[in-house]
């Protein structure tokens, strides 16, 4: 679904590499755990410490990179297609290999991976068949394929953008889409995943601590993690 019919913001309105290189200085204070961590905290599966290695799609800064460090997962290799959030990673030091790709084209090799994961990373993606074919190619047999992503419910009701303040103070979008649940399903059915566990984060007290503006939103799904395994 096209964001443009749900925007209540009207900010100027960016493609992904270059916003998330004008965001990658201030990334990590503003992103918050409450909207991914906490979620992954949450899930059953998979067990961490049991991943030998991983691939993070879409790897940011590395805060999912470092997260699964601290879980004790042994090898990590990361993808992103920003330079300045690639450069941020390479500083923090939790991934083996970084790579400047495409999250849905990594380069990675095939079949080499017990755990697959993208955080944050959907609604910039204009399908999602082909970040779906890329975790299932570079799954090994068993592996599972974990995905973090900004609710659509959430994206629709409150017409927010994923968007950033620019260095002269600007509020600025990154192109984004809607995905249903549904579209992840099919995405996912498609490529051969099954579904064993999902997570919803909702705007609590927690998140109204940080974002008090928004009470209207209490309540509302904000946030979801689906684990997949191959069918």
């Amino acid at each position: 679904m096209e964001f443009t019919s749900f925007d209540a913001r009207g900010y100027p309105i960016v493609d992904v590499r270059t916003g998330y290189a004008g965001w990658a200085a201030t990334y990590e204070d503003t992103v918050e755990d409450t909207m991914d961590l906490a979620l992954l905290d949450r899930l059953r599966t998979p067990a961490w410490s049991s991943v030998r290695r991983a691939a993070d799609l879409g790897c940011g800064t590395g805060r999912t990179g470092s997260w699964l460090r601290e879980r004790g997962v042994a090898a990590i290799d990361g993808a992103d297609i920003t330079p300045e959030m690639l450069d941020a990673a390479r500083a923090r030091g939790a991934h083996d290999r970084l790579v400047d790709a495409d999250a849905t084209a990594t380069g990675f090799d095939s079949g080499r991976y017990d755990l697959v994961i993208a955080s944050l990373i959907d609604e910039h993606l204009p399908d999602l068949a082909p970040l779906y074919r890329e975790a299932r190619r570079l799954a090994a047999p068993g592996a599972l394929f974990a995905i973090v992503g900004f609710h659509p419910h959430f994206i629709m009701t409150s017409g927010m953008p994923t968007h950033y303040t620019d260095d002269t103070g600007r509020s600025v979008a990154i192109a984004t889409h809607v995905h249903l649940v549904s579209e992840h399903v099919r995405a996912a059915r498609e490529n051969g995943w099954r579904l064993v566990e999902m997570e919803e984060g909702v705007v609590d007290e927690a998140w109204l601590e940080r974002k008090p503006k928004w009470e209207r939103f209490r309540n509302h799904p904000v946030s979801f993690a689906h684990v997949w395994e191959l069918g």
